[in-house]
């Protein structure tokens, strides 16, 4: 399937999945009813395989698209213009822009996906010129560039998608300009619920930045344990955000169990889980012989210490020194031995 199998780190953090569901691709408008939106296409190179396609409903609805001769169709129902994400075999993700009885066609190269054309409505047709425009420029250059088509188009969906993207969940994320942004596009989406509740988590987030001190916090585990911030006082503390419908959070945990196995003591570990099911989290704790304090309220992400810590991703993680100092955030699960070993020489 040539590139189409191959991961790519920035591409596979399955936590947009959670963002982007949770707090901003959601552009509300009126109306009750709903009309077929409606997608087709094809693609060279991928004769047969799925993809994935999830929506920004409210909650984690993943459909299956089959792709047979390299061509695909699928239709759904929507009731306003929303924000669908097309997840692809190398866990690359594309967003296609949804409108009630709208159709887009898709069209490109699996072993060149960022050159791929959705057309079909405004906002896709804008998504596709910005992607092509920046195809070939490196990571800083398209953050740039994220930045500038969000200040010229602050009333945009793509706008809130690049946001996200770019800016949020990005390796290196700036929580600061993407706070600052979203207040200048609520003057132009006022109505945006979903914009609202994320412009609240980005003051959370600048929290938790590298060099800031963490809140003081407090929360009661599975377990019946009381984990806070005093209580994380180890030359090395984690705290690792998983759920059980990502599967990389949990091999995220089970790099961790190394980690704690190989530094002992030096290293002290706290997991949210983020599923509505505490019952099912403690099941796979039990599997993979996960012993420190798990703390999973059932809340999902209205839980207090969620937002307290300005959590937004999964998987994701915080390393802070014993007096709350933020070492890292959200790093991806081949660099943690290095920074580990960086951190306790």
């Amino acid at each position: 399937m040539n590139d189409m199998t191959r991961t790519t780190h920035h591409a596979s953090r399955t936590s947009y999945l959670v963002l982007l569901v949770c707090s901003i691709l959601l552009f509300t408008s009126c109306g009750d009813e709903g009309d077929s939106f409606r997608i087709k296409g094809r693609f060279r190179h991928f004769n047969q395989g799925e993809l994935y396609i999830y929506s920004t409903d409210g909650a984690p609805r993943l459909d299956t698209i089959r792709v047979r001769d390299g061509r695909f169709s699928y239709e759904t129902l929507v009731t306003q213009p929303s924000t669908f994400v097309l997840r692809f075999p190398n866990s690359s993700e594309q967003a296609v822009f949804a409108e009630p009885g709208a159709s887009v066609t898709i069209e490109g190269d699996a072993s060149h996906l960022k050159e791929m054309e959705i057309k079909g409505t405004d906002d896709n047709d804008d998504m596709t010129k910005w992607r092509l425009h920046t195809a070939n420029l490196t990571p800083p250059e398209v953050k740039k560039a994220a930045i500038d088509y969000i200040k010229e188009h602050l009333e945009s969906r793509v706008s809130n998608f690049l946001l996200a993207r770019y800016l949020v969940l990005n390796e290196d994320p700036d929580y600061k300009t993407a706070s600052e942004l979203a207040v200048q596009m609520l003057k132009e989406q006022p109505d945006n619920g979903q914009l609202i509740v994320l412009e609240k988590k980005l003051r959370g987030l600048r929290n938790v930045m590298v060099g800031t001190r963490l809140p003081s916090f407090s929360a009661t585990s599975t377990d019946g344990r009381t984990v806070s911030l005093q209580s994380m006082n180890t030359e090395l503390n984690i705290i690792c955000v998983w759920a059980l419908w990502n599967q990389q959070s949990i091999s995220t945990q089970r790099k961790l169990r190394e980690v704690q196995k190989k530094y002992g003591s030096r290293v002290s570990l706290m997991s949210i889980c983020l599923d509505a099911r505490p019952a099912d989290c403690k099941q796979t704790l039990e599997r993979d012989s996960i012993r420190w304090p798990q703390v999973a309220d059932g809340r999902l992400w209205d839980s207090p210490l969620v937002q307290q810590l300005g959590i937004s991703s999964v998987p994701g993680n915080i390393f802070f020194d014993r007096n709350g100092k933020v070492l890292a955030v959200n790093i991806p699960i081949d660099k943690i031995d290095d920074l580990v070993k960086g951190i306790l020489k």
